[in-house]
């Protein structure tokens, strides 16, 4: 067993078995954890800060939070993630919550990141959608944008029976992504991704009257590990769409290799757990016990507050900071050091300075 570092986690889900499981074996590498439940969050948006609530009461607080829930709760564990990610580990970021939880965006992102994947179509109306079922191979795939445990996934072998499909979805105002079907056998791959690597993998194969592999569906397992180039694109999947920890389906294409299917934040661990014969709840717990602990030096004792302190002890009038520069559109975004440092603020005006290579900024006096 890990030696233990005084660390403290929270759990945060809907209590199914799984969360239940990672919460048990978390004990055996965290000081104290406790196991909240996400209907009782209640996050209250301020005009400069979010406060977090558990049951009327002010949240504890925490070097570790792991939250899973369900689609239906993503803007509460977006708001969530949103409040503590500055100060505590939480393996799954703001984004992703939108992101995983909806399967237009997944499939943007997973393009956008060069994520290997079937080929797929976003029609906006039937009339549309008819006018792509018409070009298309079959058998297809037609999925709505949310559902787990395989509900949502839509199997049609011809052309009729897709149209028919399309038809009853608009009815019922559900958009919908047409996907190409790779025919493996029924059959399809889900790795589980923990910190940065796969932490156990198994093939699910689906019932004969069934296209759906999932093991909710009526699937059944065999273990199976992942070569190089798939637990790559596993991770690599997590990483498109903000996880740290979350389920990664593939299917091996004859012709084009592996592809993934879908991600799953909140992933059931019975299946994977009886085919393997294995405790892959602590392997997830230790996962996080080794993420929260860098975080936590990273933030606490490391560099960061190192030099804060530094600075307070010599007065220095001026501290260089050596960092890669991160864009959202045509901003730049400093590091947070920096503020903390500068002591601007967002309230006051400030001259910009920029020329090629350089930019200094000033407090408008």
């Amino acid at each position: 067993m890990i030696k233990k570092q005084i660390m403290k986690a929270a759990v945060i889900s809907l209590n199914s078995e799984s969360s239940r499981n990672i919460y048990e074996d978390m004990k055996k590498y965290f000081t104290e954890v406790d196991h909240l439940n996400l209907k009782d969050i209640e996050v209250i948006l301020g005009n400069k800060d979010f406060e977090v609530f558990y049951r009327g009461k002010t949240l504890k607080n925490y070097d570790c939070i792991y939250a899973r829930g369900s689609f239906r709760y993503a803007s509460v564990l977006t708001s969530l993630t949103s409040a503590l990610k500055e100060s505590i580990y939480m393996p799954l970021k703001p984004h992703s919550f939108t992101i995983g939880h909806n399967k237009f965006l997944t499939q943007l992102h997973f393009q956008k990141k060069n994520i290997p994947m079937p080929e797929a179509y976003i029609a906006a109306t039937s009339a549309a959608a008819k006018q792509i079922l018409k070009k298309v191979n079959y058998p297809i795939i037609i999925k709505v944008p949310h559902g787990t445990h395989g509900k949502g996934v839509l199997y049609a072998e011809s052309y009729a029976s897709a149209s028919s499909m399309c038809d009853a979805l608009m009815v019922m105002n559900q958009p919908f992504i047409i996907q190409e079907y790779v025919e493996t056998g029924g059959t399809d791959i889900r790795a589980i991704v923990a910190g940065d690597k796969v932490v156990a993998s198994y093939k699910r194969k689906a019932e004969k009257s069934e296209s759906r592999a999932n093991f909710h569906a009526g699937g059944t397992g065999e273990p199976y590990y992942l070569d190089a180039v798939e637990q790559k694109i596993a991770i690599d999947a997590a990483r498109a769409i903000g996880a740290d920890v979350c389920a990664v389906d593939l299917v091996v294409s004859p012709t084009k290799g592996p592809l993934v299917i879908e991600v799953n934040l909140s992933p059931g661990l019975q299946g994977i757990t009886k085919v393997l014969k294995q405790n892959v709840a602590e392997k997830v717990a230790k996962a996080l016990y080794e993420k929260a602990r860098a975080f936590k030096d990273k933030t606490q004792n490391g560099s960061y507050g190192q030099m804060i302190k530094e600075l307070d002890e010599s007065k220095f009038a001026q501290q260089e900071i050596i960092s890669n520069l991160e864009f959202r559109g045509e901003r730049i975004l400093l590091p947070k050091i920096s503020t903390d440092l500068s002591g601007f603020e967002s309230e006051k005006e400030y001259v910009i300075k920029a020329s090629k290579g350089k930019i200094i900024i000033k407090d408008n006096i």
